[in-house]
């Protein structure tokens, strides 16, 4: 995997500070016992998604990978290899 860009851009890194900010918040409610407090943490976590998935959108994500190998259907290589041999 040292080959691939898998998570090194900026909707990543943003979304995944986002969400361990509210992870922190939320595990530091439970300690204290609150539960607004830790659901307002796993808010925090959800936003972090949905602000990832924004910038995604936006262009700021790894872009689509192409397949390898593009193949064609082998009925048409059939066709176009009988109808050049007539």
């Amino acid at each position: 995997m040292a080959g691939s860009s898998h998570g090194h851009t900026p909707a990543a890194w943003t979304g995944v500070i986002i969400s361990f900010i509210g992870f922190c918040v939320a595990g530091a409610f439970v300690v204290m016992a609150e539960p607004v407090g830790f659901w307002a943490g796993m808010a925090v976590v959800v936003l972090g998604g949905v602000v990832g998935g924004i910038m995604r959108t936006m262009g700021l994500g790894a872009p689509k990978a192409e397949p390898l190998v593009r193949s064609e259907r082998p009925t048409a290589n059939r066709e176009a290899a009988v109808s050049s041999q007539s």
